[in-house]
C-alpha cells in the first residue's frame, strides 16, 4: 500500500507513535510518505520505502498568523495526487484530519483518510466551544477514526458527540530500544555520572513540565518518601514549570536529593537506571513514557488520569493513585523501594502484561488491518 502520514513532527507521543508507526510500515513493504512541517525527530532511519516530504510554511503580509493549515493541506494534497497514495493517516482531529478531508477532495481523490486522536486535541481543544464543530467534522468525516485509549475514546463521545464508531488502538513501543538488555550496567554507568550511590533507588519523571503534568506532586511524595528509603529523583525534560520546581526543592530541602537532568536526547539510559518511574498527571490521554520507562524495568506509580490505569494494573503491575494525593502516592514508593520481594514480582508481572497487551507487532497489525479493510472496500 502506498500511506501518507501527517503529523507533529517534534518531542511528543503523537508524533513519536506516528513515525515509528511509519517505520513499521515501510518495513513490512508498505511506501509510506511523511507530509509534515519538518523531518520528525523520530526518524532517525533510511529506508528506500520512507519518503519525507516537508512543507515550508511561510508568513506573508495579507495573513496574520502563518497559514499552516491551507499549506500542510496543499502538501498532502499534491503528494496524494502524484503518489496515487491509497491511504492518507492524520494524527489529530485539529488540525491535521480537516486538512486531510480537504487535500482529498483539492486532489480529487478517492484517497482513504484515518484519524488517530492523541488526547490534546479532545481533552484541551474539546472544551473550546470554537472548535468543536471542526473537531466532529473531522471525525465525522474521517473513513476510520482511532483513540489511543478507551478513556479518551469515552471523553470524545461526551465533548465532542460524534456519530462515528471510534476503535481504540493502544500506543507501542519500539521493543528494540526500551528494554532490560543491559540494564545494570547503563543504571551503574549512568549513577557514576551523577554521583548516585551504587544502592540508591532512582525515582524518575519525565515529561514537558506542563502544569498538567503535576510535578509538584511528584517532589512532595519524594520529599515525604525519602525520610524512610534511600533514593534519589531524577526530572528529565523542560519546560514552563522548571523554575518553579526548582524553587521548591530547595524550599523543601531536597536539593542533594533531586537531580534536574534537563532535556535529554537518549531517555532510554535514564529509564534504565530507574526502579520507579511516577506520572501524576491531571490529564493523561495514554502516558506513551509511561509505557517506555515499563519496559525498560521500572515499575510505575500514576495517578487515576485518563489512559494511565490502562497501562497500569494497581498492585499486579504497579501502583495508581488519586489525582492531586501525593502522601498515598509517598506511601506507594515506600511500599515499592522498601520490599525487594515484592518488586520483583511486580516487576515481572508489568513485563508479562506488556509482552501480552503493547506488543508493538500486535498493534502494528491492527493498523495495517484496518488500511486493508479500506482498501478492499
Amino acid at each position: 500500500m502506498k500511506i501518507g502520514i501527517t503529523c507533529y513532527p517534534g518531542v511528543g507521543g503523537s508524533g513519536i507513535i506516528a513515525t515509528e508507526l511509519g517505520i513499521q510500515m515501510a518495513k513490512r513493504g508498505h511506501q509510506v510518505h511523511f507530509i509534515t512541517s519538518k523531518v520528525p525527530f523520530r526518524l532517525t532511519i533510511d529506508h528506500p520505502n520512507i519518503y519525507v516530504h516537508q512543507t515550508d510554511v511561510n508568513s506573508y503580509s495579507v495573513f496574520q498568523y502563518p497559514p499552516y493549515d491551507i499549506t500542510i493541506s496543499s502538501k498532502i494534497a499534491e503528494v496524494i495526487k502524484y503518489y496515487d497514495l491509497d491511504v492518507i493517516h492524520m494524527h489529530y482531529a485539529v488540525p491535521h484530519a480537516v486538512c486531510g478531508i480537504l487535500a482529498k477532495q483539492m486532489s480529487g481523490s478517492d484517497v482513504k483518510i484515518v484519524t488517530t486522536l492523541h488526547g490534546t486535541d479532545i481533552t484541551v481543544l474539546g472544551h473550546d466551544m470554537t472548535l468543536t464543530s471542526a473537531i466532529k467534522f473531522g471525525i465525522e468525516s474521517s473513513d476510520i477514526t482511532t483513540s489511543v485509549s478507551n478513556s479518551l475514546k469515552e471523553d470524545t463521545y461526551r465533548l465532542i458527540r460524534p456519530e462515528k464508531e471510534i476503535t481504540t488502538v493502544h500506543n507501542f513501543i519500539d521493543e528494540n530500544k526500551f528494554n532490560m538488555s543491559d540494564k545494570e550496567y547503563t543504571a551503574a554507568k549512568l549513577k557514576v555520572r551523577y554521583g548516585i550511590n551504587e544502592h540508591t533507588k532512582v525515582i524518575m519523571h519525565t515529561s514537558n513540565f506542563r502544569a498538567i503534568k503535576r510535578i509538584e506532586d511528584i517532589i512532595r511524595a519524594f520529599n515525604i518518601a525519602s525520610s524512610e528509603i534511600d533514593a534519589v529523583l531524577v526530572l528529565v525534560g523542560d519546560g514552563p514549570e522548571m523554575n518553579r520546581m526548582r524553587h521548591l526543592v530547595t524550599d523543601l530541602g531536597l536539593t542533594d536529593k533531586v537531580i534536574f537532568a534537563g532535556q535529554q536526547s537518549d531517555v532510554v539510559r535514564f529509564y534504565k537506571m530507574s526502579d520507579c518511574f511516577m506520572l501524576l498527571s491531571e490529564q493523561e490521554s495514554f502516558g506513551l513514557a509511561l509505557l517506555e520507562a515499563m519496559n525498560c524495568g521500572a515499575v510505575p506509580i500514576g495517578s487515576t488520569a485518563g489512559g494511565i490505569s490502562e497501562v497500569i494494573q494497581h498492585d499486579e503491575t504497579g501502583y495508581i493513585t488519586d489525582v492531586g494525593n501525593y502522601e498515598q502516592a509517598a506511601r506507594y514508593i515506600v511500599a515499592l523501594l522498601s520490599n525487594d520481594e515484592k518488586y520483583k514480582t511486580m516487576q515481572q508481572n508489568m513485563l508479562n502484561e506488556i509482552e501480552s497487551r503493547f506488543k508493538s507487532e500486535s498493534i502494528i497489525d491492527q493498523y495495517e488491518d484496518l488500511y486493508f479493510s479500506l482498501k478492499e472496500e
